[in-house]
């Protein structure tokens, strides 16, 4: 399927994971992608990986950018005008996560994860809108089931996808008569790097999973939920049958879900929660 033909997404955060899937699920359906991550390195293999499918270079862009800095989001938006003269989707996928109780946590911790997480977001967000005004395209955000309901032990990982849902959420409401569609899509639970990447309470990478990745939906089957939902214009996806129960049932049980929630994300080996 040819569904996003000609169309130009930027998406950031895509050297891995559901970033690097929902690369090749764009392009595969016609899309000219921007890929835009920190690593130049890991982007560049990314380029020539879609290069190599037999997809045709003058099709993607990397434009190696780190999201916690404005003058960057700034860049990677000139960058992709440049070179191919509009905008037609953003996908808002970069991010990090951590593992600590916030009373172990150095606060620094807190603030990296709301540059990347949130910043990031309101960044390529706010240089982006006049093209995606203009196509009357999608921006959308990769946020979690924790942008829902707080996830014990990653206060600034549930804080800062709180956040990104907030301003997403008043961003569609702003521009409701003016063709823009802005989408919030929360994975739940998927077989990533994030867990690997994840900082810890002094801000190293805990450098291993707590959870089996194997049995989570895989970053493809999430890529192909995600350019269905931009391209059916959807408002909010939920995915995984644990997240949306999760969202649902807070909703009328809250302190139920307290509990649950609790004992059994301190099942994780190595679980700072007892």
């Amino acid at each position: 399927m040819n569904r996003f033909e000609n169309k130009v997404v930027i998406i950031t955060g895509a050297s891995s994971g559901i970033g690097l899937a929902s690369a090749y699920q764009f392009a595969a359906e016609g899309a000219n992608v921007v890929l835009a991550a920190r690593s130049a390195d890991k982007l560049k293999q990314s380029f020539c990986h879609l290069s190599n499918k037999g997809e045709k270079a003058e099709r993607f862009l990397a434009v190696p950018t780190d999201v916690t800095k404005e003058e960057d989001c700034k860049r990677l938006i000139e960058a992709t005008i440049d070179k191919f003269g509009k905008i037609d989707v953003l996908v808002n996928n970069a991010g990090i996560s951590m593992r600590a109780m916030f009373k172990d946590l150095e606060l620094s911790v807190l603030k990296q994860l709301m540059d990347v997480n949130f910043w990031g977001t309101v960044y390529c967000t706010k240089y982006a809108l006049p093209y995606l005004l203009k196509s009357k395209g999608t921006v959308a955000g990769v946020i979690s089931i924790a942008g829902y309901k707080g996830l014990p032990a990653r206060t600034g990982y549930s804080a800062s996808k709180f956040a990104i849902y907030g301003f997403l959420d008043t961003l569609r409401i702003e521009h409701l008569h003016d063709g823009l569609n802005v989408l919030i899509f929360a994975p739940g639970f998927t077989a990533s790097n994030v867990r690997f990447a994840a900082l810890t309470a002094d801000g190293t990478p805990q450098g291993q999973t707590p959870r089996e990745e194997g049995k989570m939906m895989s970053a493809e089957v999430c890529a192909k939920k995600l350019t269905n939902a931009v391209y059916k214009r959807k408002s909010e996806v939920i995915l995984t049958p644990i997240g949306k129960l999760t969202v649902n049932l807070n909703k009328f049980f809250p302190r139920l879900v307290d509990r649950l929630e609790y004992n059994y994300m301190k099942k994780e080996p190595d679980s700072p929660l007892k």
